[in-house]
């Protein structure tokens, strides 16, 4: 079994072939018969796991398996008590209630690495982080919780999937586990 997690840069697809003007996979990895263990949308950076195990990629994907996700976001605005209680009861998207996040402001992750363009800065605009760890995958579903609660994502960053995590991985980078 193989088994690769890698630092999904900003504006890279989670599958091995380029679409458009958007790299994939295939430029970084190159390791036959393996595919990725879920999605992270393009505009999204971090961890991807990526298996040539369809068990695995099925335990780790699947909706009943509750795999935790953790995730820091950049959001702009100000957390209130209000919007973080939210968050932690789970909030009514368009496509259904999510479950419960557990959620927590924080300060800036000391292992952050350069973005690819920048996030913009407003010196008008607060912003602040946030780390939450979601039990489901939804489509861009973080992003919708947070603006859903007025706090709209500017950066988002999986750090981990169950017990495989981001640490010590550079951006652009991948490790067999």
């Amino acid at each position: 079994m193989t088994l690769i997690a890698f630092n999904k840069p900003m504006n890279v697809l989670s599958q091995f072939t380029d679409e458009g003007r958007w790299p994939g996979l295939a430029r970084w990895i190159d390791v036959p018969g393996v595919y990725a263990a879920g999605r992270l949308d393009r505009d999204s950076e971090g961890l991807l796991l990526l298996t040539d195990d369809g068990r695995l990629q099925a335990r780790i994907t699947a909706p009943g398996s509750r795999t935790p996700k953790t995730y820091y976001a950049l959001v702009e605005g100000t957390p209130d008590t209000a919007a973080l209680d939210a968050l932690r009861r789970g909030v009514a998207l368009k496509d259904g209630p999510t479950r419960p996040a557990e959620v927590a402001e924080v300060a800036a992750p000391d292992w952050l690495w350069p973005r690819d363009p920048p996030v913009r800065f407003r010196k008008s605009v607060p912003d602040a982080w946030l780390r939450l760890t979601i039990t489901e995958g939804r489509n861009r579903q973080v992003r919708r919780m947070c603006a859903h609660v007025g706090l709209p994502v500017l950066r988002l960053i999986r750090w981990s999937v169950g017990d495989w995590t981001l640490d010590g991985l550079p951006a652009g980078e991948w490790r067999r586990l």
